[in-house]
C-alpha cells in the first residue's frame, strides 16, 4: 500500500485488480485523501479494518494532521469495511443517505456474515458496518483548512448513494465507482441509464486527474471514462434488444461480440452477471 501522489494535496492508495480473498485482505479498490493544514480527509475506507489501520499509518509519514474526516462514495463491501478504524481514530464520517436503505438491510447484514467466512480473518465477528455521522441529502461544501471539498451526488447510477469528490482548486476528482479504469466494472444491481449520465456529469468537472473505485488514476479523462461508458452502452444494447425482442438471456449472451473487453481483468467473475443483471433492468424499463 504504496500513497501515490496526484496533486498538490491529493494522494490516493490502489487496490488490486481482483476479487477479494484472505490473500488480498479485501485491498481491490482505492482510497483517497487531501491533506490540509487542519487536518486530513480520506475518499472511502477500504475493505478490512486491517487495510484502514495500514492507510492511516501510511497518512501518518506524509503528514502529522489527523484524519477528521471520512467521506464515502458509497457503501460498498470493499469501501467501507475499514470504517470503524477510521471512527476509532476520531475522524467524522459523511455519506449520502441514500445509503441508509441498504445499510440496514438484509443484503447487508447477509453480505457481512459471508464476509466474515470468506475473506477471514482479515473480516471477523468483531467487523461491523458503520452508519455515518453526517447524512447528506444534495451538494455539500466540505471545507477544512482553507481547502473546499465539493461532494457531488450523481446516483442513483453504480449505487442509489453514489458521491464523487472534486478539489476544484487542484483539479482532482474521486469518482468512485462511477470509473473503473483497466478493468471490467461491477454492474450489479446498478441504473446503468443514469450511470452513463453520470459519467457525463464527471467528464463535464473538466479534471485534470481522476482517480477512479478501481484502477489507476488517470490523466485523460474522456479516454479513459470511455472504456466504462462503452462498456455500459454495449451492454445496454445487446441485452435491450434481446429484452424487447423476448429473445432468452442464454441465447443473447452467446451471441453477443465481447472481443473488445474479454481481456480486461475481471471479465470472466463479472461479465455475465452484469449481463444478466442488465437484461432484468432492460426488461422493466418502459423507454
Amino acid at each position: 500500500m504504496l500513497p501515490q501522489q496526484v496533486s498538490a494535496s491529493a494522494w490516493f492508495v490502489q487496490g488490486q485488480s481482483a476479487l477479494g480473498s484472505p490473500a488480498n485482505r479485501n485491498f481491490i479498490s482505492n482510497a483517497g485523501f487531501v491533506v490540509t493544514p487542519a487536518g486530513v480527509v480520506v475518499i472511502d475506507a477500504l475493505g478490512s479494518p486491517s487495510l484502514a489501520q495500514q492507510l492511516l499509518q501510511r497518512i501518518r509519514r506524509v503528514t502529522p494532521q489527523p484524519v477528521k474526516y471520512v467521506v464515502l462514495t458509497h457503501y460498498h463491501a470493499d469501501h467501507v469495511y475499514g470504517l470503524q478504524a477510521f471512527r476509532a481514530a476520531g475522524a467524522k464520517i459523511v455519506a449520502h443517505r441514500a445509503a441508509r436503505e441498504y445499510l440496514n438491510s438484509d443484503t447487508a447484514r447477509l453480505r457481512l456474515e459471508a464476509s466474515r467466512q470468506d475473506l477471514a480473518p482479515w473480516i471477523d465477528a468483531n467487523t461491523h458496518l458503520v452508519e455515518p455521522d453526517e447524512w447528506l441529502d444534495g451538494p455539500r461544501d466540505l471545507q477544512l483548512g482553507g481547502t473546499t471539498l465539493k461532494l457531488l451526488p450523481v446516483g442513483p447510477s453504480h449505487t442509489p448513494e453514489d458521491l464523487v469528490v472534486y478539489l476544484p482548486s487542484e483539479k482532482v476528482l474521486f469518482a468512485g465507482d462511477i470509473v473503473f479504469r483497466n478493468r471490467i466494472p461491477f454492474v450489479g444491481q446498478a441504473d446503468s441509464r443514469r450511470w452513463i449520465r453520470a459519467l457525463d456529469q464527471v467528464l463535464a468537472l473538466d479534471a485534470d486527474v481522476i482517480v477512479p473505485g478501481h484502477g489507476p488514476a488517470s490523466h485523460e479523462a474522456k479516454a479513459d471514462a470511455a472504456l466504462t461508458r462503452d462498456y455500459l452502452l454495449y451492454l445496454r444494447q445487446v441485452m435491450g434488444t434481446a429484452a424487447k425482442n423476448l429473445e432468452p438471456w442464454e441465447d443473447a449472451y452467446k451471441a453477443a461480440d465481447w472481443s473488445r473487453f474479454d481481456k480486461l481483468p475481471l471479465f470472466q467473475a463479472a461479465n455475465r452477471m452484469n449481463a444478466y443483471n442488465t437484461y432484468l433492468l432492460m426488461e422493466q424499463e418502459k423507454d
